[in-house]
């Protein structure tokens, strides 16, 4: 006979009917007549709603300058060429991120150097950036881990003492405050993805900011197969190719769902931080559990909602717990296997070993639900599949 407590795994009946993601979209009926509007215009792509949407998006911001792009990754690789990334420069970036960050530097014939984190709020650790600069060291791409911002000023001050770029990867930060200062104008160059995860979604899409016109400029060149005009700029058939570009451009489809999904914006972040409040509160008193750090000069987006498994206090691993949650219809995941690990990187001469923070926290962690669509409900099954698994296999 199976006890009532027993784990779902197990055979036990789980926490919940059905499975609950780690993130989710949110499109509503404003959203869907906003993209009518544009099918039913003259422009379905490069026109009016791609420029509307960079300047609400700027605004939002706080940057002079907004790039739409075709996703996150691309907003990366034109921040990459923006700054002028190429053959025998080296940039360093931390190891505990999405493959995107580093391999933006290899499309530009880079090389990646890889430095640790910190232990509390897993963003690159700004001594272990300077212990890893050397004369080939052109860049520093810093990640805003989980949706709270890394430590800007002292990595921009190291960058500037030193002739560099700053590139801030803020996938996981629209809406993120740093010291009173909203992210996306506080590096040479931000960059933002528009995935359905992320705080607003194009579907697929990214966005580039600055405060810099040249730097814009570059990145609008090279969005357009590194054409500086497009067509609605022109005055006649005449155009000209002054870079190798790509086709990364943005739809005004993608832009006009964009553009009304920023509109919500602030509640979302606002749920966004109440249930991680939620969260705060109920694994408090959980020995078993650590969730990262939360600074007090900063306000994070709350991207991602990441604990650390006090392993020593449990009789099994983390593949265990992250099986028996999802048995319990928990959709947890992993963010992020570090990168040096992958087989490609490892192909590169990276080896296992060279971040320990990074690596010590990636063979922990587990990413837990957080959505505005959330309801109180749903949070509690989470608090109460994570208290039920890791009561059945305390030490």
């Amino acid at each position: 006979m199976i006890a009532r407590d027993a784990l779902a795994i197990d055979g036990g009946a789980p926490v919940r009917a059905r499975t609950l993601p780690y993130g989710r979209h949110a499109v509503d009926e404003e959203d869907i007549q906003a993209v009518v509007e544009v099918l039913r215009s003259d422009w379905i792509t490069s026109g009016p709603a791609v420029a509307e949407f960079e300047e609400a998006f700027a605004k939002t911001v706080g940057a002079r300058f907004a790039v739409a792009v075709a996703n996150g990754t691309a907003a990366l690789h034109a921040a990459a060429f923006a700054v002028g990334l190429g053959p025998g420069d080296e940039a360093i970036i931390s190891p505990m991120t999405f493959a995107a960050t580093a391999n933006c530097v290899l499309y530009q014939g880079g090389r990646v150097v890889f430095a640790d984190v910190r232990p509390d709020t897993l963003a690159l650790d700004p001594a272990r950036v300077e212990a890893a600069l050397s004369p080939a060291t052109r860049a520093i791409i810093t990640v805003d881990y989980a949706g709270q911002p890394s430590d800007l000023d002292e990595l921009r001050a190291l960058a500037q003492r030193r002739g560099l770029v700053l590139i801030e990867d803020a996938s996981h930060a629209l809406g993120a405050v740093y010291r009173g200062r909203p992210v996306g104008a506080l590096a040479d160059l931000t960059t933002f993805s528009l995935h359905p995860v992320k705080h607003v979604t194009t579907g697929e899409g990214g966005m580039v900011t600055t405060d810099d016109a040249a730097l814009a400029a570059r990145v609008r060149a090279f969005r357009t197969h590194g054409i500086t005009k497009s067509a609605g700029e022109r005055e006649d058939w005449r155009y000209e190719m002054v870079a190798l570009g790509y086709n990364y451009r943005l739809t005004d489809i993608q832009s006009a769902l964009g553009r009304s999904q920023l509109r919500k914006l602030e509640g979302w972040l606002a749920r966004r931080a109440a249930i991680a409040a939620r969260y705060q509160t109920a694994f408090g008193a959980v020995t078993e559990v650590e969730p990262l750090g939360v600074l007090p000069d900063r306000r994070s987006a709350w991207h991602l909602y990441v604990i650390r498994l006090a392993l020593e206090r449990l009789r099994v691993g983390r593949g265990d717990v992250f099986r028996a949650l999802r048995a319990e219809n928990i959709g947890v995941n992993v963010h992020y296997i570090p990168v040096p690990w992958h087989p490609y990187y490892q192909g590169l001469g990276y080896r296992k070993g060279g971040w320990p923070v990074a690596e010590h926290a990636y063979e922990r962690m587990l990413t837990l639900p957080i959505f505005p669509a959330m309801t109180d409900t749903d949070v509690d099954d989470v608090v109460t599949a994570v208290g039920k698994v890791v009561a059945h296999w305390r030490r």
